[in-house]
Parts: structure tokens; C-alpha cells; sequence
């Protein structure tokens, strides 16, 4: 076993509880996930699993690729990325969204949306100058320099530049369904990422 799973984020919904509350959701696709290789302390240093997500044709993979991906024998995937290993699992293994129940905490990793180049209100929310007649300030981030001392630019500085398009953890957000045979599990709250967009999906280390 693995503490997370690769998926793809399907888009926003909402369920019912029982007592008639609305429940906002994130629809996950959650697996499977093939175990393409172990790594062991003995040999890397470390222990964890390779996991592939998403199938795809031998003829968009390269030599050295599929050279790795034929040492497990289950084709070749689009995504590979590793996870902590918990428990016992062997190459070949497929693991689904099962690992995870309703109730669980989990953290969901993404890249953002990416939004470009933007100016200083919308990237950190400064207010802005006066918008008068005149003013010449409006949405600019005004002045930037240290005097004569120290005569630059402190590092960090917040202004204008990329917005998004950058990894993001949402942590201990909660399981409030998973049905196995359509490798969905639905977490309550948002995560980040387009639709389609490609996750991680791990238990929450703050559980």
C-alpha cells in the first residue's frame, strides 16, 4: 500500500446528507494507479513506490521510457510520480481509490490556474492610489526603492509579475464519498487545478 494516489480533478458538485444538508464537493477520479517500481533502502536510500496513471500508446514513449516501463510489464502511462510506501505492495500491483473511506482526511496536491502576467492589486491585493483627475497613481504599485541606504531593492519585494501556474497543497480536506467502481471519491471543498487537471491525492499528514 501507498499513503496517496494519482487522479485528475472531474469538477464541482454538491450531495445530501442525511439530515438534508448540502454538502459543496470536489469530484476526484482517483486511480488506477499500476506499481511500476519499488524502491528499497538498500538501493536508493529511501522506500517508496513508482506509480503510473493514465495509459498510453508504446508509440509516444522513447526508448529509455519504455525500457523502464517494460521491467513492470503493464504498458506505459502518461504520469509517474512517487509515493511513501505503507504496508506491502509488488510491481505489477494496481491500486484504486479503495484505500480511501469516507471520513478520512486527505491532502490533494495540484498546480494552479495560471493567470498570466499580473499588476500588484490583483496578484496581492494593494489597494491602489487615487483614481482623481490627475492623480497618476490609480493601480500602480508606487515606490520601491531604500533611500541611500540600502540603496536597493529588498529581496521578496511584492510586484507585479506570474500569477498561478504553480504547485499548491490544500490539506485535510474530507472524504464524503467513494464509490470504487467508478474510481470516484468526492472530498468536501475546493482543490486546485483546472478540470482534467492532473493530482496527487495523499492522507492528510494533520489528521
Amino acid at each position: 500500500m501507498t499513503n496517496g494516489l494519482l487522479g485528475k480533478k472531474i469538477g464541482m458538485s454538491q450531495i445530501f446528507a442525511a439530515d438534508g444538508q448540502r454538502i459543496p464537493v470536489t469530484v476526484l477520479e482517483v486511480g488506477p494507479c499500476m506499481v511500476l517500481q519499488k524502491k528499497t533502502r538498500e538501493a536508493d536510500g529511501y522506500e517508496a513506490v513508482q506509480l503510473g496513471f493514465v495509459e498510453k500508446s508504446a508509440q509516444r514513449v522513447n526508448k529509455p521510457e519504455m525500457g523502464h516501463f517494460k521491467k513492470a510489464g503493464k504498458g506505459a502511462f502518461t504520469y509517474v510520480r512517487e509515493f511513501s510506501l505503507e504496508g506491502e505492495c509488488a510491481v505489477g500491483d494496481q491500486l484504486a481509490c479503495d484505500i480511501f473511506s469516507p471520513g478520512d482526511r486527505i491532502d490533494v496536491t495540484g498546480t494552479s490556474k495560471g493567470k498570466g502576467f499580473q499588476g500588484v492589486i490583483k496578484r496581492w491585493g494593494f489597494s491602489g492610489g487615487r483614481a482623481s483627475h490627475g492623480s497618476m497613481f490609480k493601480r500602480r504599485p508606487g515606490a520601491i526603492g531604500q533611500s541611500a541606504w540600502p540603496a536597493k531593492v529588498i529581496k521578496g519585494k511584492k510586484m507585479p509579475g506570474q500569477l498561478g501556474n504553480v504547485r499548491v497543497t490544500t490539506q485535510n480536506l474530507i472524504v464524503v464519498a467513494v464509490r470504487p467502481e467508478q474510481n470516484l471519491i468526492f472530498v468536501r471543498g475546493a482543490v486546485p487545478g483546472p478540470k482534467n487537471g492532473l493530482i496527487e491525492v495523499r492522507k492528510g499528514i494533520k489528521a
